[in-house]
């Protein structure tokens, strides 16, 4: 069972009926207008031209008007019988952005892409908004994914070129990807590495396996950061990129990611998956620009292994804050006391 169907009071804003929409594949280059003209026949053209102006086409979850959208291989047009609405981008955390890609820390809980049913609250569909906002004609495509519950780093690209540059290369071009993980109980080695071959069932879930020529070898490193009230804290790397990887070879070893009950049934203490991606490594192959992208440490980790140390921070930082009004408050009564005096020194010079 996935981990969403145990949610039973999650939100449900974004799903869609399968119902209420048709969603067609694209796999050669065009535009959008000539798309649904051949995808739609018996459609009259002046009906098309009203599904784009009423926002009831989206290209991944986007609603698009333009009917000279240029299309690529793997996109995804949906036509919905109903009104796509559009979002306002607020807070987006963007750790990078340039001409060729944009980078976001990724909250626990949203989705990397739109799936079967929920094709609203993404992270792509965010950035989407996002680069829209700033020039209509801008899009974004999709490098890399995260699992809906793991937060972290996490790359489009925004340009066609630039994501099959990158997607092509992606084993040769990334030279790190660092992740944090929170696992139950102490591992027997504070450090080590784990090879695995793994191998996917009819569930769409992974397990390890022995046959070597049907599974795909999985590496994964690991380093104890902290030990504490029966939990541990790891510093992971993975040399290559297989699906929940960290997730199966960590429980494979009888130490689940917490919250992950997708591949065990572990405590929940933070009330999220103990996964975290912090850094990504790696080479643009165009233009062999380097790019080390980081995020902090989630403040549910931290609490869980230093809390001590997060009280003392935020009291310090409470100190200087306190410090600095207090110095300001000085500065601005020493001004105030010296203007009086002026003020008294012209009025008594002149009587």
């Amino acid at each position: 069972m996935n981990k969403n169907d145990k949610k039973p009071l999650r939100n449900q804003k974004g799903f869609i009926d399968p119902k209420s929409i048709k969603e067609y594949k694209v796999y050669v280059e065009t535009t959008l207008m000539e798309f649904l003209i051949f995808k739609m026949p018996d459609a009259p053209r002046k009906t098309i031209k009203s599904l784009l102006s009423n926002h009831q086409v989206s290209v991944g979850g986007v609603p698009v008007s333009q009917f000279d959208f240029p299309l690529y291989p793997e996109d995804t047009v949906i036509v919905s019988k109903n009104r796509i609405a559009k979002r306002n981008v607020r807070d987006l955390p963007i750790i990078y952005e340039d001409e060729d890609i944009i980078v976001i820390n990724k909250p626990s809980g949203l989705l990397s892409v739109a799936t079967d049913r929920e094709k609203g609250r993404t992270a792509y569909r965010l950035v989407s908004d996002y680069v829209v906002s700033k020039n209509p004609k801008a899009r974004i495509f999709v490098v890399h994914r995260l699992d809906e519950d793991t937060s972290g780093v996490l790359m489009f690209a925004k340009k066609y070129e630039v994501r099959e540059a990158l997607q092509n290369a992606w084993q040769d071009i990334v030279s790190y990807r660092g992740y944090y993980a929170i696992i139950e109980g102490e591992m027997d080695k504070p450090s080590g590495r784990l090879e695995n071959y793994l191998m996917q069932n009819d569930l769409h879930l992974v397990f390890v396996t022995r046959n070597k020529e049907q599974g795909k070898l999985a590496i994964t490193n690991y380093k104890t950061i902290a030990s504490k009230d029966g939990y541990s804290l790891l510093d992971v790397n993975i040399e290559s990129g297989r699906k929940n990887q960290i997730r199966v070879q960590l429980g494979h070893t009888g130490h689940f990611v917490i919250g992950d009950d997708k591949y065990g049934e572990p405590s929940d203490p933070i009330k999220r998956l103990g996964l975290h991606a912090y850094r990504l490594t790696l080479t643009n192959p165009i233009n062999k620009k380097a790019y080390d992208f980081k995020t902090e440490m989630p403040l549910e980790f931290k609490k869980m292994f230093f809390e001590s140390r997060v009280a003392q921070k935020k009291a310090d930082e409470e100190a200087k804050s306190a410090k600095r009004k207090v110095s300001r408050d000085t500065r601005s009564a020493t001004k105030i006391k010296k203007g009086e005096q002026r003020r008294q020194k012209r009025r008594y010079g002149k009587a």
